[in-house]
């Protein structure tokens, strides 16, 4: 198994390899569109036009859907973007499992219910479902004019482990090994992952968590890059140079994109920007 790339799918506390192949020099890390599918274009569209970025794999760090008004066109622009650039993947997110569980009859009406509430129903909109009132009716529709949106979810990874960083939706527990993270905890975790203080065995990159400020927050062990696009705020992307050494951040709002810069929360440790400075 390679210690520099591996793709875990959902198979609980066990790792499975599905990639040996070298890692990517540039990765762009956008987390957290919820339907912003303007805010997607804009960051797409500003980074690729980035010296270096043309071609630089895209890892997306789940919760495409809900709450924004736009989760078809984000899920269409996904599927294309993973096709078109090399060694892009997916990581998928809290939302995004209620979504497949949706798609996969997986859901009773209770369930259903409060994925409405969360969200669920402006992501139905989107597909232009005629009334949501009727779950089953509701899946086939969406199953039957995007069928390969099941496929996408499915194939999405709760962990990738690259180098000297790891890519998750929410976070992993502090106190197992990256490569023992249970499914739940990439996708859900909150407090014991976000107040663990003290390095880790890799940089998490995560979003899960909204900086409602509009800028991402880096600590010791952590970059933390949802900044809130469905609040009101901006959609950004961590951009790491593995060639340079750097990271450098981008946002977008819905009319165009923009450098940002993190805010750096020392706590004693330093900061990954201390290793890692920006580009």
């Amino acid at each position: 198994m390679d210690p520099q790339t591996q793709f875990f799918p959902m198979l609980g506390r066990y790792p499975v390899s599905l990639d040996a192949c070298g890692l990517p020099n540039r990765i762009v890390a956008i987390a957290d569109i919820h339907g912003m599918s303007r805010h997607f274009d804009r960051l797409i569209d500003g980074v690729s036009a980035i010296e270096g970025f043309g071609d630089a794999a895209f890892y997306i760090l789940g919760d495409l859907v809900d709450r924004g008004p736009d989760s078809r066109g984000v899920m269409d622009r996904t599927c294309d973007l993973l096709n078109r650039r090399e060694g892009s993947r997916l990581v998928i997110g809290n939302h995004d499992l209620w979504f497949r569980r949706f798609l996969s009859a997986e859901m009773d009406e209770a369930d259903y219910a409060h994925w409405l509430d969360q969200g669920g129903s402006e992501t139905l909109s989107s597909y232009d479902v005629a009334s949501i009132r009727d779950r089953l009716a509701a899946r086939e529709h969406v199953l039957r004019v995007s069928p390969g949106h099941l496929e996408l979810i499915e194939a999405a990874h709760p962990i990738i482990i690259a180098g000297d960083f790891a890519f998750v939706h929410a976070g992993i527990d502090p106190r197992r090994s990256v490569f023992e993270q249970t499914d739940h905890d990439c996708a859900w975790i909150r407090a014991p992952f976000l107040k663990h203080e003290g390095r880790l065995s890799h940089v998490i990159v995560h979003g899960h968590r909204p900086q409602k400020g509009g800028r991402p927050v880096v600590t010791e062990n952590r970059i933390s890059i949802d900044t809130a696009a469905v609040f009101g705020r901006v959609l950004t992307a961590a951009l790491i140079d593995r060639v340079a050494g750097t990271i450098a951040f981008v946002s977008a709002d819905e009319r165009s994109a923009f450098p940002n810069s993190a805010i750096p929360l020392d706590r004693g440790f330093g900061t990954v920007l201390d290793r890692f400075p920006p580009r």
